[in-house]
């Protein structure tokens, strides 16, 4: 019996992990190369060929190093029990207000992100519509489509799979996932050199877009504070690292593992980044729209472009899994604790269903989950802004979860001395990107306020 439970649980009592460095891997590259990697064309059109590539680098390698920083502090300094989630990790390495402040800084986050896949997976949708009609009846009609019926077909799929109980049964997503955004990445690759071989020689610039001729001062001012914020967001995945590590087994220690995973995620990712980022704006110049797949700097072949699209739904579809089940988890977890005794939260019987096995039926699962993808969807109605959107998350985002507390914890765990030169460069570090942060956040939402200016709820149009 105890060989028995010793291969059905980990080392701290829960449910036995079974995740590598490999899988590990995948949920990073499914979390990461996302919506955010198709405008880093018009980032990069906004900063130029010097400033665009270097914040992208740059930004690689910040998250690269408070990553690794993180992973070391995903168990109790004291116990030396695993986190299972951010919030434990900052509870357990700083205690206080620190956990409030990383919970509503997190969660908040999650559910801008699962907003935001839902708009973009919507926009891809309808691109395939608007590419066919292009094809059909020339560039210049306009082939408009609502993406409300877009956006329910998507959150009909994901109250399908929102049923999948937890993170740790999640990699055959994320593996697919991955796939699908290597396969739209290169596509989006394909096409960009395509297109720059091909003669047409688009207009650009050392310093991007041109003051005076494609934007106004202010314009040019705001659009690249909101170019770093859509670059922070195309790097976010320390929201879900914590979780992610959770899934790994501990031999060899998880700390490591995930170490690992971290520099092949970021490197692929960064090399995918600078790539689409470069060559799009290199093939479409200062005019890249804010998607280069979906916003139609790419005509034809219609079938390869909406092969493309087909792939990053996909993806979004699954990215949307691996960042909503940490918010399932925690809501779960905490209605367990606090009505133990309820048949409704506890009681989940078997079912055998055809092809996938034993499945646990839960009634506040199905409920619960269901209720957050509708949520979620009709959120995604109401704010139909996809720059803007993915800006001010990457900017909300980027300081909070992916600099200041894996530096803090970093700083507390390892007893830096305050005023010592390692504990000055680290919290210069963490001003720098507050304020990199803040500027980012104020173009995202100069940008918001813009679109509102034309904005109808409930009538979201590509």
């Amino acid at each position: 019996m105890e060989l028995e439970a010793s291969n059905r649980y980990g080392d701290d009592g829960s449910s036995k992990r079974a995740g590598t460095w490999v899988t590990a891997s995948a949920h990073i590259i499914t979390a990461v190369i996302g919506s955010g990697v198709l405008s880093l064309s018009w980032a990069i059109a906004q900063l130029g060929w010097i400033a665009g590539p270097i914040a992208l680098v740059i930004f690689s390698i910040i998250t690269w190093f408070t990553s690794t920083l993180l992973a070391d502090c995903c168990r109790d300094p004291v116990s030396g029990k695993r986190c299972s989630c951010y919030m434990d990790a900052v509870k357990s390495n700083l205690g206080g207000i620190n956990n409030k402040f990383c919970g509503l800084a997190q969660y908040m986050n999650l559910v801008g992100i699962t907003i935001g896949y839902s708009i973009t997976s919507a926009i891809s949708m309808a691109a395939i519509k608007r590419s066919d009609c292009f094809h059909k009846d020339g560039q210049n009609v306009g082939c408009h489509v609502k993406n409300n019926n877009f956006m329910i077909i998507f959150g009909i799929i994901e109250i399908i799979l929102s049923q999948i109980p937890n993170f740790h049964e999640l990699s055959w997503l994320s593996a697919v996932a991955a796939v699908m955004s290597f396969g739209y990445s290169t596509i989006g690759l394909g096409l960009s050199i395509a297109k720059t071989v091909g003669g047409e020689h688009a207009r650009t610039s050392l310093t991007g877009t041109t003051v005076g001729v494609d934007v106004t001062s202010w314009q040019k001012t705001w659009n690249c504070f909101e170019a770093i914020g859509d670059i922070a967001f195309a790097y976010a995945f320390s929201t879900v690292l914590v979780e992610i590590q959770d899934t790994l087994k501990p031999n060899p220690p998880e700390n490591e593992s995930m170490k690992k995973a971290t520099s092949v995620g970021v490197s692929v990712t960064t090399i995918f980044y600078v790539s689409c980022g470069a060559l799009g704006y290199a093939a479409l110049g200062n005019n890249t729209p804010g998607n280069f797949l979906t916003g139609f700097g790419f005509y034809e072949p219609y079938w390869l472009i909406d092969m493309a699209n087909v792939f990053i739904i996909v993806h979004l579809i699954g990215a949307y899994q691996v960042f909503c089940q940490p918010i399932f988890k925690q809501v779960e977890d905490r209605c367990f604790n606090r009505w133990p005794n309820s048949s409704f939260i506890k009681e989940s019987p078997p079912i055998k269903l055809p092809l996938f096995g034993v499945y646990s039926f839960s009634a506040f699962r199905v409920v619960w989950r269901t209720g957050y993808v509708i949520l979620t969807i009709v959120l995604a109605m109401l704010l139909p802004f996809f720059n803007g959107i993915l800006g001010f998350l990457g900017a909300a985002s980027f300081w909070p979860l992916t600099v200041y507390f894996p530096i803090q914890m970093h700083i507390s765990r390892e007893q830096i001395q305050a005023f010592s030169w390692k504990w000055i460069w680290l919290n210069f570090l963490v001003l720098l990107c507050l304020i990199i942060s803040v500027l980012a956040a104020a173009g995202s939402i100069a940008t918001i306020v813009k679109d509102l200016s034309t904005y109808e709820p409930f009538n979201s149009v590509s």
